[in-house]
């Protein structure tokens, strides 16, 4: 990675986010973190600036990363950080989102699934009060559809070999028994082969509630992240998709990387 942008509102929400990407990154000395803000009055540059600098300074008792400011006027505040992700060709997005309930969802975790529905580029999201951990266990969900081109194995690959983690690969659906299909065996070996040398583990889940099954195997294996693969739906099921994948980012409370395929 080359290029992490940190968007701020200066709520404690974005601050945390900040934290935890600092953390994160500290010992990545070829990463350049941005901390971005969208202001709409050309009068508070000034103070906007100073308030971005002094969270600089503050970040710094935090990690040592290689960071910069970035101001602009605007009133579209996705809009500028999908302009500015793709102009500096970010290669992931860290952003705050707040709690649970329906009210914080629809106010304040709008502009993250906003951001991850531009597909500028993979956008990590961090939970409420989630504190930093080392990133010893990941966790990726997979379908196993076609697992090839559905995959995008090149950012996976890149954010793992970056924190070389344990890699958990975790497919849930009730029809699983005693013994996996051909057709999942098949799929099994491609993605061993796509992350072997990441050493992956599969876990193969009979549970109907896939949110319920990842989350209580995230429990199970202390994972410190978890990866979805947010894919081109039909018509009829893309309204269920994100949804489903909405439902996951709200209710995780470890980190959620999301990429799309």
């Amino acid at each position: 990675m080359k290029t992490v942008i940190v968007p701020v509102d200066f709520s404690e929400i974005s601050l945390n986010a900040a934290r935890y990407a600092t953390r994160l990154l500290t010992g990545h000395y070829g990463v350049n973190m941005i901390l971005h803000h969208v202001y709409d009055k050309s009068g508070e540059a000034g103070e906007i600036t100073g308030k971005l600098e002094q969270l600089k300074y503050d970040l710094r008792k935090t990690g040592i990363v290689n960071m910069e400011i970035f101001a602009e006027e605007g009133d579209d505040f996705i809009g500028e950080l999908e302009k500015l992700a793709r102009h500096r060709q970010a290669d992931l997005v860290i952003m705050g989102i707040k709690g649970r309930s329906a009210i914080a969802q629809s106010l304040i975790g709008s502009n993250t699934l906003k951001m991850l529905n531009t597909k500028a580029c993979p956008v990590l999201v961090i939970p409420p009060d989630c504190v930093y951990s080392d990133l010893k266990n990941v966790l990726l969900t997979s379908d196993f559809q076609d697992v090839v081109a559905n995959t995008p194995s090149v950012p996976i690959r890149e954010f793992l070999k970056a924190f070389h983690p344990k890699l958990h690969v975790v497919n849930v659906d009730s029809e699983h028994y005693v013994s996996l299909t051909e057709e999942y065996q098949a799929e099994k070996m491609k993605l061993k082969k796509m992350f072997g040398d990441f050493d992956p583990e599969f876990y193969f889940l009979g549970m109907n509630d896939t949110d319920e099954a990842i989350s209580q195997f995230a429990g199970d294996k202390n994972i410190d992240l978890i990866i979805i693969v947010q894919k081109e739906q039909s018509i009829f099921s893309k309204l269920f998709v994100k949804s489903h994948a909405k439902k996951l980012i709200y209710q995780s409370s470890v980190p959620v990387l999301a990429i799309h395929e």
